[in-house]
């Protein structure tokens, strides 16, 4: 893989972007890109093109999109794709940016699908597989960290409660993840609503 699809390590933390939309084309061609990229997972791929390299989103737009996403029905990347194309182009540019993430990595996957059920017993190919999983796995976690970064650097008491009470409810002790959600949206658009309040005070 190389370094130029990877992630930059520097964060932007620009207040405020003024890109102009890209078209669908250039839509497609982003989404694809991210999908071929996204070795381990769409999502690291994803936030870097959007927020690093293209400038179409804040970090903090970011985070509010894909928490939306992530109370949806649905591969949260896929609801990303749909959300942000619509956003900026309409339900035409959710549609291109829904094809571009999907469509290359299925005809990819329906090859590979072809060749693991001739293969698939081979010790090399699990061997692979499990190297494979493991750099999905530590994706994942640089991700997580990189989208906490501009919560943390807020050091806002109420959201730093809320992500710990999540975490502790779901992680720690293994609630149901719609009963979490339902105590917690009322509760967070509520604590937003005061501090946006008190702010515009």
């Amino acid at each position: 893989m190389s370094t130029d699809s990877a992630p930059a390590a520097q964060e932007s933390d620009h207040p405020a972007f003024h890109v102009p939309p890209p078209g669908l084309i250039a839509l497609f061609l982003a989404f694809g890109r991210m999908s071929l990229a996204g070795f381990g997972g769409v999502l690291v791929f994803a936030r870097h093109a959007i927020v690093d390299q293209h400038r179409w989103m804040t970090a903090d737009e970011f985070n509010e999109t894909f928490a939306l996403c992530h109370f949806l029905p649905g591969p949260n990347i896929v609801n990303l794709s749909m959300v942000f194309g619509s956003r900026l182009r309409g339900i035409a540019g959710g549609v291109a940016a829904f094809t571009g993430l999907l469509l290359p990595p299925t005809l990819i996957m329906t090859v590979l699908a072809i060749i693991y059920t001739r293969f698939g017993d081979a010790e090399v190919l699990r061997r692979s597989l499990a190297g494979i999983s493991c750099a999905a796995v530590g994706l994942l976690i640089a991700v997580v960290f990189r989208m906490m970064a501009p919560l943390l650097k807020r050091m806002d008491v109420v959201v730093l409660i809320m992500m710990l009470g999540v975490f502790t409810a779901i992680g720690v002790f293994r609630w149901p993840l719609q009963a979490v959600l339902l105590i917690a949206i009322p509760f967070s658009i509520a604590a937003t609503y005061v501090m946006r309040r008190k702010a515009a005070a």
